[in-house]
Formats: C-alpha cells, structure tokens, sequence
C-alpha cells in the first residue's frame, strides 16, 4: 500500500484524539474499521505506530517520527491547494467540469452523457476509493461534483459542508465464475457462502461492517476478505480463489456472472456531491439530472439487474 496524505491525517487525528474509539467518532468511521486501517498503514511504514492500552494509546517512537512530519507536512500541502485552487479560480477562462468518483461505470457513464449536453465544457475525471477524500477534495475546491456512495442509510462524507443529492439506490449483488454450481439459480441465498473467500474493492465507510452483520445474521463468519481493486478482484472470481461483492450495476465480463442475494441483504446508495457556494443552482440541477440518467442506462445494461428490478416491479428508465 502506498502511504497517501489521508493516512497521515488518519494519524494525527489518532495521536490528538488519544483513543481509537474517539478518532473513529471523529472520522466517522466503525472502530473495527479504523483499527483495520491503521494497521494497513503500519505495515506500510515498517512498524507499529502506537501502543495501546486501557487508557488510549501512546506513540511509539516511530509514531513520534512520523507525528513530527505530520505537523509540517499536512498545513504545507493544505496551504498549497488553497493557493492552486485561487490560481485556478483566477484562470478558468472556459466552462470546466472536474468530476470525482469513486470506480465503476456510473463515472464514465456521466462523462458521456455530459459530453452531449455540454459540448463545450472540457471534463476531467478524478477516481479515488476514498469517500472521504472526495469530499475533502470538494471541500477545497479540487472537484466540483463527486460521484460517490453509502452503504444503507449511512450518513454522506462531510455532509455538513456539503450538499449530498441521492441518485439511486441499488442492491448489491455478489459475482461468481460462470462455472459455479450456484451461478444458474436466479438468486442466491447467503448462507449458501458460507464456505467461500471474498473479494471486494477497498473503501473508508461502513460497508464491511455490514458485511459482516449480514453474513452473522446468516447463520456464518465470512472467511478471508480480498480487499483491492476491481480487475484483481474479477480475476479472483474468474479463477474460483473467491467470491465477490459488486453492485447490481457491475457490468457484463467473460467468465462471470453476476446475481442477487435473496432478500437484498445488503445495498449501496449512490449520491452526488458539490459544495453549495461554488456551484450554480442550474449547473448542479443538470449534472444532477445527467448523473441519474446515466445510472438509469448502465442499469439497463446489466442483464442480472434488469431481471432482478422486472422480478420487483421496476424497470429502469433512462
């Protein structure tokens, strides 16, 4: 894993928060998950950054170090993309649209449905697996509009400072190689994977957690867990090493099929970001109107989700 600006926050909210309980309150994250992060970051730099005990935790001396670059590092590249987005504010002499997202075909969908309402605007596109910093990136004036996600009803990344609009809510399916002995049935129960490896892409929010609620309320412990990006995790699949978890959406691949769980244990809510005072009122209402559009074709793409919405009454309209 490579060490990005958010792990070094991550660490600095750690260390002033004193307790990973509290620094998971205050980045709005499960404790299991944060926990699971840390030492993702830890592994990356060498060695254990904190030591915990029944009061909190304590840096390390390696922490310390790592603390002291901290306190230079993070107000200099703050200070730095303040001052870049000024310049670019300043320099914009043409209709620009810089959109973030989290990967999956709902980013390239709205590009392309933008590239036909807004000929003239030159669009560029900014992927990160990160919920949060998407946000930040809106925050700070980096992005305009942010395509990203929350599983159920969990709360949108920044939410105070931003104005978060719902495109659509989707079930989450799981993909299995096509020659899986359950990939014929139109559903599949999630007990009956019980004995399967999994494969999912990494993020900041609350989805494993529920995961792993919804496969403890089946009757199971998940098994090991594959965190990473989507051509390993197909190719995980494709091999018969896992199974993974993909939103209905997820496009059709040779050797894959993709199918629902019965009782949709688990969905995925995608939203639309933008700061309120940078945006226009009509600017956000049409990217808004595209982004929806744009869910509505690549629904209507996948075979397995327009079989699961005519099974439920609904059929996507685009």
């Amino acid at each position: 894993m490579d060490l990005e600006l958010r792990h070094l926050r991550t660490i600095r909210t750690i260390a002033d928060a004193g307790s990973l309980t509290r620094a998971a309150t205050l980045l709005g994250l499960a404790q299991p998950a944060l926990s699971a992060q840390l030492r993702r970051i830890e592994r990356a730099l060498g060695g254990a950054l904190f030591e915990r005990g029944r009061h909190g935790v304590r840096a390390t001396a390696l922490g310390e170090l790592v603390l002291e670059r901290t306190r230079v590092v993070l107000p200099a590249v703050s200070e730095l993309q303040r001052e870049a987005a000024r310049f670019a504010r300043t320099r914009r002499t043409s209709q620009r649209l810089r959109l973030g997202g989290t990967h999956g075909p709902l980013l390239g969908a709205l590009v392309d449905r933008l590239a036909d309402v807004a000929p003239d605007a030159a669009v560029t596109t900014c992927a990160s697996w990160s919920e949060r910093e998407l946000a930040e990136q809106l925050a700070e004036g980096r992005l305009d509009f942010a395509l990203a996600g929350t599983c159920g009803s969990a709360a949108p990344p920044g939410a105070a400072h931003l104005v978060w609009q719902e495109i659509a809510v989707d079930p989450v399916f799981v993909m299995l190689a096509d020659g899986h002995p359950l990939a014929r049935g139109p559903e599949i129960d999630l007990a009956a994977l019980a004995g399967e490896e999994w494969a999912c892409v990494p993020g900041d929010g609350c989805f494993a957690d529920c995961f792993t609620a919804a496969c403890a309320r089946a009757g199971f412990s998940p098994r090991r867990m594959y965190e990473t990006d989507t051509a390993s995790c197909v190719h995980l699949v494709q091999v018969g090493r896992a199974v993974g978890l993909c939103r209905a959406t997820f496009p059709s691949t040779p050797g894959l099929t993709t199918r629902p769980l019965t009782g949709t244990p688990l969905v995925w809510r995608h939203l639309l970001g933008w700061h309120p005072t940078a945006q226009q009122p009509d600017t956000a209402a049409t990217v808004l109107a595209q982004a929806r559009s744009a869910h509505a074709g690549t629904a209507a793409r996948s075979d397995s989700y327009a079989h699961w919405l005519a099974a439920h009454g609904e059929t996507p309209a685009d």
